[in-house]
């Protein structure tokens, strides 16, 4: 039931939230009424059939006395059919390891004469009259439309992942960053001249390894709203994976497991979508800004909605692949088929006289230059590998990533099996070459000189009939193939490189006024006045800094900006060092999100009539994703503050539900109640409540974290250090009072402990007493 990240039992009952693949629409209508089927397929005839056929198995007489094992989950010989089974593992990698044709189409055939498993396997090309293949366009143009799908690095070894990014910008394709940040060191060009720095940087809902820097180091930036191979579901890396390095990476601590929560914490309507595409756009003005969506019912409609929030591209992410990291209860009976959700997108985005504005990628389990071809009929204009990638440079599919034991390298980070991997950036590159050969020879046997010109041309596919596979016969395509404009006027492709609203911002007038600071020639402190449409302040110039000066940025106080009036969404967002930001006002949502250094503090405006500490000034979801810096609010905050915190500090004097949420690094002071849920998925970072009307004790969630009285020296003294620093900055009565009397107060502080840090700090005391002890022997 988690997978859907809905919190309450409640939220379940009638939600439907699942979709029916292969049953008939009379049987979905009678017994399912209102869930989407779209492609029909078995009946009630048919189920029972296949029932009886279990039931007949089940209690047959063996030799053995043992039931069959199937292989649902690992390849067994006489089990289903599995998509990597390890002759096809073997075949990829030969052509993989030596570029020959003969060995690809060896490689190739196995897939497409396979017994039907996807959407695709249904479908057949409609004959055309060929042209010469040299009338094709060129394999180098082809391969530029070629993505990985994201895979983190932690879920990947280093080696892998630095191998895989090399070889797509060698063949000017892009490699996807996933989930977990990127080597700084990356960024820059290796000795050779070549880059293991990937064009596309995810920003997912963990923001593990958001920086400044690493968003201004991208080619495209990618907003992961879920997984295609589980919907819903969010990731975890384990502790065991979290080495000194991949902490560094994701701003964390070796050792604590990283949980990926399943909701978008800032993303809760189009509108949201909006604003992180603006935010995004903001920071680094260069990168094109996509929306990855998972195949499911209704996502055209969704993105039509990210057409209109002025993303550049949206993807479209089916249910196969997958590093392979998930645990068993995740590879069974979540996600679509991305055909599905191609084609509805593909319909309405035409529909909408939208599909000129914005790019569709599409990823999930693909294999050949045939599903390449399909992809585009169906109108897909980018196409990504995942699990082929691996595969081609060593993943034998021991689906052993989720312990760290790969035995090839890929996908582990223990040392001593890092060290077997082999992979090469020339075998990545010799599989998706091979790939678009075949493409070529599809082109010219169907006269199509490029793969543009067969964009969402659904004239050019049908369904096949399946000889001797009744079920298989039951199931109906046309919906797929629908043309979401049969007068052929409108546009099937994308025809604008950029999808930008216009205007100026704030930001445009701050970076004039700013410049001479931002070179770090000199200092300047700005005033100016902001109403709530202005958007996302500060985000431009701290990308700027960054792009100039790395996540180092400048010198404390280099650029002080003070600002007057309500300032909109995602204020300071992005902040770096040596930047501050001073708010006599307010502030709507995100404030501070993903700051990576600098200093930004809220006081009300001297106008105000509630007293500080009962004056909410900023919105939900502040300090998201934070790695560093402070915040300092003379006032409460709304829902979720702090939440993935990873590393800044913060002073607020309330907050609303959900406080602490996720928490990996980082300290945080609250000098006020709070609400419900405070502290949930927190598995490291420090937080100390102040807790007057003996209501924590209620509101906390004990899953991850335990609660204590504050009464050590260090703790006191780190809490005194926030307080100081608090009122200098805020002048904040209620600050004073409390940094006054101290003494008072420290009785009704709460030290929030993350149970993981504290199970994590008692191994490495276990570790060092068994050191001590060895060595006294």
């Amino acid at each position: 039931m988690s997978k859907m990240g809905i919190c309450t039992l409640g939220g379940y009952r009638g939600a439907q939230i699942f979709e029916i693949v292969g049953l008939n629409s009379s049987l979905s209508s009678f017994y399912f009424t209102g869930t989407p089927s779209r492609i029909e397929g078995l009946g009630l005839q048919e189920i029972e059939e296949e029932v009886a056929n279990r039931h007949a198995e089940a209690f047959a007489e063996r030799k053995n006395g043992r039931l069959p094992d199937y292989g649902l989950y690992r390849f067994r010989r006489n089990g289903e059919y599995h998509a990597y089974s390890p002759t096809t593992v073997q075949a990829l990698q030969q052509a993989a390891l030596s570029g020959e044709m003969d060995d690809y189409r060896r490689y190739a055939n196995m897939v497409h004469t396979r017994p039907p498993t996807s959407l695709r396997d249904l479908l057949e090309f409609v004959p055309h009259d060929p042209i010469p293949l040299e009338e094709v366009e060129s394999v180098d143009s082809i391969r530029r439309r070629f993505t990985t799908q994201a895979m983190s690095l932690g879920a990947l070894s280093p080696e892998a992942h630095k191998t895989i990014a090399i070889a797509l910008n060698r063949i000017g394709g892009r490699s996807n960053t996933g989930e977990g940040g990127e080597d700084p060191e990356w960024f820059k060009p290796l000795p050779n001249g070549e880059s293991a720095n990937c064009a596309v940087k995810q920003v997912a809902s963990a923001r593990f390894g958001v920086t400044t820097e690493y968003l201004v180091r991208a080619k495209e930036l990618e907003i992961k709203m879920a997984q295609g191979s589980k919907p819903g579901e969010g990731g975890q890396l384990p502790g065991f994976k979290v080495t000194p390095f991949i902490a560094r990476i994701r701003h964390a601590i070796p050792g604590i497991p990283l949980i990926s929560p399943p909701p978008h914490h800032d993303i809760y309507s189009i509108e949201d979508i909006a604003q992180l595409i603006y935010d995004l756009k903001q920071v680094n003005p260069r990168a094109r800004v996509g929306v990855k969506l998972v195949s499911e019912a209704g996502v055209g409609t969704v993105a039509v909605g990210i057409a209109k929030a002025y993303a550049d591209y949206v993807l479209i992410s089916g249910q196969d692949g997958g590093t392979g990291a998930s645990p068993l209860s995740s590879i069974k009976n979540g996600g679509l088929p991305w055909e599905l959700g191609l084609a509805e997108t593909q319909q309405t985005l035409m529909r909408n006289n939208l599909r000129s504005r914005i790019r569709v990628r599409v990823d999930g389990g693909f294999k050949t230059g045939r599903d390449v071809v399909v992809g585009a009929v169906l109108g897909g204009e980018e196409f990504g590998f995942g699990t082929g990638s691996l595969v081609a440079i060593g993943c034998d599919m021991a689906r052993q990533c989720h312990l760290n034991t790969c035995p090839t390298g890929v996908a582990t980070q223990r040392e001593d099996l890092r060290k077997k991997f082999a992979g090469t950036p020339e075998m990545l590159v010799n599989f998706l070459t091979l790939i678009a050969m075949e493409v070529r020879e599809i082109l010219a046997s169907l006269g199509i000189r490029s793969l543009e010109e067969i964009i969402g041309r659904t004239d050019m596919l049908r369904q096949r009939e399946v000889p001797g596979d009744d079920n298989a016969n039951t199931i109906d395509l046309l919906p797929l193939l629908a043309d979401g404009d049969p007068s052929g006027a409108l546009p099937r492709s994308s025809q604008q490189e950029w999808n930008n609203p216009g205007g100026s911002t704030l930001d445009d007038t701050i970076l004039q006024d700013a410049a001479a600071a931002i070179a770090g020639e000199q200092r300047v402190s700005l005033t100016y006045d902001v109403r709530n449409h202005m958007r996302s302040i500060g985000a431009r110039v701290a990308g700027a800094i960054a792009d100039k000066h790395t996540d180092a940025g400048l010198r404390a106080g280099s650029v002080a900006l003070t600002f007057k009036g309500s300032a909109g969404q995602s204020f300071g967002a992005f902040c770096v060092p040596g930047m501050s930001l001073t708010l006599h006002g307010e502030a709507q949502d995100y404030v501070a999100k993903c700051m990576t250094g600098g200093e930004i503090v809220v006081l009300s405006s001297p106008d105000a009539d509630l007293p500080s500490e009962k004056n909410v000034l900023i919105g939900n979801t502040c300090l998201y994703g934070a790695t560093g810096g402070s915040l300092f609010v003379a006032g409460q905050a709304g829902e979720r503050f702090a939440v993935r915190n990873s590393g800044a500090e913060a002073v607020v004097e309330g907050a609303g539900d959900h406080c602490c949420e996720y928490m990996t690094r980082g300290v945080v002071v609250v000098l006020g109640e709070v609400g419900h849920n405070f502290g949930a998925g927190m598995a490291a970072g420090i937080a100390y409540v102040l807790d007057e009307n003996n209501t924590f004790s209620r509101r906390y969630n004990p899953e991850m974290i335990d609660i204590e009285p504050l009464t050590d020296g260090e703790d006191i003294s780190t809490l005194q250090h926030l307080l100081a620093r608090h009122v200098a900055v805020t002048g904040s009565p209620r600050g004073k009072a409390i940094l006054d009397n101290l003494d008072r107060y420290l009785p009704m502080f709460w030290k929030v402990f993350p149970k993981p840090l504290r199970a994590l700090m008692e191994q490495e005391t276990d570790i060092e007493s068994q050191v001590e002890a060895e060595a006294r022997r």
